[in-house]
């Protein structure tokens, strides 16, 4: 079967997802087990590549393709066939959204150009990540559907006879280890990746995704809808969250409702709060308004983009944004709203100087073998410098 060439575009998602495409496109965002490029690519057998922000194109390139689809769109088998069935210079449509078009000529940075294409009108429902919570909203829906994608045909990989399993919906991959835990997948599926670890005395309940070379410590409680992204490490408790990837979270204290990004860490005996005390709608940091905008939430934790630490003991109100690179610390809550690059708690806040946060960043990067390359340190040297207008300290 010949590889299929797609690429996936960034529409105005980008933005109403900030902080948490500063680092990268929409399509590189992970909910259920897969990135949205990922789920394309598994169910097109394609090749892919980006089409986003100019800085971010170095390290998100493009791919000479005829086939351009919306990256905040998750696929599902109807929505592909559609896809399938466009002819060149179709466009097809969702209301006023472009989903995917097919063009032998097109400049495919050029979306204003779709205006002479032949519209084809799509009327099923579909998942699209737009907002931040999106992406906690919808993580079980899309991981029941990439256990499907991940599983068809395949045998699961046998774990110690310790274990207590729960239902019938679980799969590890070779090199997955467990040891007296329980597994209840009578809610949902759950998904061990490649080397993933889970140590002893592990609480989980699905749906849930441990993803490759992750590990779960010892008496950890894992609620459904969860997913923890590869190369990372988490103990306490964890409820509808979403960790991307080389990420810690490493010890007792809630997160819950929440999405983490990489490189981040959790301190120790640190809580997100997600339901407000009088229960009211809660509300988030919109970059795009520049204030908080409702969610039609009554359930909202943390939202923490890349490179964001806290120190021990911090508490996280409900309905917090933590930016790029943000380093919080010291007794009390901290605002809902902590900018990129932003170096303080409760007490008040102060820039963190870039050089310095490079220097952290290089040993987080050498503690996992790999190099802050001159491509990650330009896509954060922009981020900190077209995120001034929000560090008003």
């Amino acid at each position: 079967m010949l590889l299929m060439m797609i690429n996936l575009f960034d529409d105005k998602a980008w933005l109403s997802l900030r902080p948490l495409t500063f680092t990268r496109p929409v399509a590189d965002l992970r909910i259920g087990i897969l990135t949205i490029a990922e789920k394309w690519a598994k169910h097109l057998n394609a090749d892919f590549g980006y089409l986003t922000q100019d800085y971010l194109s170095t390290k998100y390139s493009s791919i000479a393709a005829n086939l351009f689809i919306n990256g905040s769109v998750c696929p599902d088998e109807e929505l592909i066939a559609a896809i399938s069935k466009l002819n060149t210079d179709e466009v097809l449509l969702k209301d006023q959204l472009v989903i995917a078009y097919r063009t032998e000529k097109l400049d495919p940075n050029q979306l204003d150009a779709l205006t002479h294409f032949k519209n084809v009108n799509y009327f099923s429902t579909f998942v699209r990540i737009e907002y931040p919570e999106d992406i906690f909203k919808n993580n079980h829906v899309e991981l029941v559907k990439d256990f499907a994608l991940l599983t068809k045909g395949r045998k699961s990989a046998s774990l110690s006879p310790t274990n207590t399993f729960l239902g019938n919906q679980f799969f590890a991959e070779e090199g997955a280890k467990a040891e007296c835990s329980t597994f209840n997948s009578l809610q949902g599926p759950i998904y061990l990746g490649k080397n993933a670890e889970v140590w002893e005395g592990c609480h989980i309940r699905g749906s849930f995704a441990l993803c490759e070379h992750s590990q779960i410590k010892m008496g950890a409680k894992i609620y459904g809808q969860t997913t923890i992204g590869p190369y990372s490490r988490v103990g306490g408790e964890i409820n509808n969250a979403v960790i991307w990837g080389y990420s810690s979270k490493g010890h007792e204290g809630y997160l819950g409702n929440s999405v983490m990004g990489q490189w981040c860490n959790i301190g120790a005996d640190s809580n997100n709060s997600n339901l407000k005390n009088n229960y009211a709608e809660v509300r988030l940091w919109d970059y795009e308004k520049e204030h908080f905008r409702e969610t039609g939430l009554q359930f909202c934790g943390l939202i923490m983009a890349d490179h964001a630490k806290c120190a021990i003991n911090t508490m996280f109100n409900t309905g917090t944004v933590a930016g790029v690179s943000a380093n919080v610390f010291s007794a009390g809550f901290p605002r809902n709203f902590i900018p990129d690059f932003a170096w303080g708690g409760s007490h008040g806040f102060e820039v963190y100087n870039l050089s310095k946060m490079l220097e952290t960043a290089v040993k987080v990067y050498e503690r996992r073998g790999m190099d802050l390359d001159d491509t990650e340190i330009a896509i954060l040297t922009h981020i900190f410098e077209h995120t001034k207008q929000f560090r008003k300290f």
